[in-house]
């Protein structure tokens, strides 16, 4: 049988069949398409809500609940922190209005409306990813506080699913004012500093319920990139472009009517604390010892436990007072000589209170973390001889200081204060009050004794004022010297007490004490050659030991405000090495 060709008519006439039968088929069709999309949405609608309900709010990351514990000083400037992370929990009603708006305005304008979740930032994140571009951010505060404090900071897609669902979740489930707060509290902001508390001290020194408009908002527009913008006021260009965010930052919130016009022309860019920090902070670590360990003998819990607990131990020191003497001795310390160290111990209370105001314990806490000040012995020599005078007779806990071979500084310092305090001793103490989250768990009061009757304060003060003559006899049948001689003496207030064991170029160790009825001054000087004792004299530079230690105690003391002076006792202080511009011709040393 022969197959003859198809003509063109009868392919024609198949076309015009097959298009009959899909016009009559068409709406059949269409729904079946239909049906196989809802069938398809309606699974990933269920997949998204088994997903949803499934998906639990996570425990924040260990990293994120630890808290670094603050300390500062009686004005309540800023000492220094201890803890792993520097971050302090505050609530929400501690931070300014304008500085919750600045972080709204910088990060995430529609938080107060939105669902936790920004669609467009996600797809962004899901394009970038699967094309291999840059990675993307631009997430809500919500998802923002969900990468931060309960998942990684990986970029993945199932992480940023995850992300959203919480985030979603969260929203639903918290106040906004709650996923704000918990947000401000662990978002990185650079130099180190977790959270707006931190980062406000850090770069302000200041709390943040001080921060002004123009704070709030530098602080608002570092979140962006906080490792750029974190060394903004050292480096001219990093400020500069600080600067241009800063102003577009304020421009958003004027615009949404979170400051007024008025406010937004008074705006002036803040000056920012200097970064790194300077080389005082780690002297400082001597008054965080201190104050740490009464801290949390205080609270009954171990100095871990204080450094992770997020508390802001509030202390006695006088930081200003402080770091200029720590300035003083550091100028007026030679360089060692012949293999010798001179070491230089300074403290200051308060008379009848025992507030600590200045704790000087040595000059590098990374070589030398032990403290002169509070744990060094130093060979009193002639330091106790006005308490072992004919008759004297001392109450707990100066009883056996008389007997003492070598007190510490604090020790000898606690004793002459209670002279200052008509005999009442104050045990000292470096912290004042401790608080936590706002509520304060600890109060100090003074710890205070009768340790001198009158008789005996008299006589002792007789003899920092020499009535009693350099000849009096004590009870040990030597002769008490009342007051310092030589160069220093003349600057010094009256009743004060020069004294040390040995004397000229024998000179082993030196002290010098000042007191008032509103402060006790006492500066010890000893030495050490390859760990073992050495002598002070030959180290002090152009002056003799105990005019050098007079010397300094003198400008500590004009430091101080000559404390309980009148008159021209001010002016009568040392005020710089110079001595002709003291009215002096410098007197050589040994």
């Amino acid at each position: 049988m022969t197959t003859r060709p198809r003509t063109p008519r009868t392919l024609r006439t198949r076309l015009h069949t097959l298009r009959t039968y899909l016009r009559r088929t068409r709406t059949r069709r269409l729904r079946r398409v239909l049906a196989t999309l809802l069938v398809l949405f309606l699974t990933a609608c269920a997949a998204l809500v088994v997903a949803y309900r499934m998906t639990g709010i996570p425990d924040p990351h260990p990293e994120t609940v630890s808290q670094s514990t603050v300390f500062v000083d009686a004005e309540g400037e800023y000492l220094g922190r201890r803890g792993p992370v520097d971050r302090q929990d505050i609530s929400l009603k501690q931070v300014p209005r304008h500085v919750q708006d600045a972080v709204i305005a910088a990060e995430n304008r529609s938080f107060r409306t939105d669902s936790g979740v920004a669609p467009t930032a996600i797809l962004r994140a899901a394009i970038a990813t699967v094309t291999g571009g840059e990675r993307q951010g631009g997430s809500t505060i919500t998802q923002q506080y969900v990468k931060n404090a309960l998942l990684t900071p990986e970029q993945s897609l199932s992480r940023k699913a995850r992300e959203a669902l919480i985030a979603v979740k969260l929203d639903r489930t918290r106040t906004k004012d709650d996923i704000l707060e918990g947000y401000l509290n662990t978002v990185y902001f650079g130099r180190g500093a977790a959270g707006v508390e931190s980062a406000a001290r850090n770069y302000f020194g200041v709390g943040a319920k001080e921060l002004t408009v123009s704070q709030g908002a530098a602080l608002a527009a570092i979140v962006n990139l906080p490792s750029y913008y974190e060394r903004a006021g050292a480096d001219a260009k990093v400020t500069g472009t600080l600067e241009r965010r800063w102003v577009w930052v304020l421009d958003a919130m004027a615009d949404s009517g979170a400051i007024s016009e008025r406010e937004r022309t008074a705006a002036r860019f803040p000056a920012f604390r200097f970064y790194p920090p300077g080389d005082t902070d780690g002297g400082r670590q001597y008054l965080i010892d201190a104050a740490s360990a009464e801290a949390a003998d205080r609270l009954g819990i171990t100095e871990d436990q204080l450094a992770r607990g997020g508390y802001k131990v509030h202390t006695t020191f006088d930081l200003g007072l402080q770091d200029e003497t720590a300035e003083l001795v550091r100028d007026r310390t030679p360089a060692d000589a012949k293999g010798a160290r001179l070491h230089t111990a300074v403290v200051a209370t308060v008379p009848g209170d025992g507030a600590v105001r200045v704790l000087y314990g040595g000059a590098d806490y990374a070589h030398q973390p032990f403290n002169d000040a509070v744990d060094g012995a130093v060979e009193a020599g002639t330091a106790t001889e006005p308490f072992t005078y004919a008759g004297i007779r001392l109450g707990e806990p100066l009883t056996g200081l008389p007997k003492e071979a070598a007190p510490t500084p604090m020790r000898l310092n606690s004793a002459y204060a209670t002279v200052a305090a008509g005999g009442t001793y104050a045990k000292p103490y470096t912290v004042t009050k401790i608080t936590r989250g706002g509520r304060t768990v600890h109060t100090a009061r003074p710890r205070t004794r009768t340790a001198m009757g009158e008789k005996e304060v008299a006589v002792v003060t007789e003899l920092m004022h020499g009535s009693l003559g350099p000849d009096a006899p004590d009870a040990l049948g030597t002769a008490v010297k009342p007051v310092a001689t030589g160069v220093g003496a003349a600057f010094l207030p009256v009743t004060s007490h020069a004294a040390g064991a040995g004397s000229g170029p024998g000179a082993r160790t030196v002290w010098q004490s000042v007191y008032s009825p509103r402060l006790a001054l006492t500066v010890a000087l000893f030495a050490e050659r390859g760990g073992k004792p050495a002598r002070v004299a030959g180290l002090t530079g152009e002056y003799p030991p105990a005019e050098h230690a007079a010397l300094q105690a003198g400008e500590v003391w004009r430091l101080a405000g000559s404390p309980g002076e009148e008159g021209p006792a001010e002016e009568a202080l040392p005020r710089d090495k110079g001595g002709s511009e003291r009215g002096l011709e410098p007197t050589p040393g040994p």
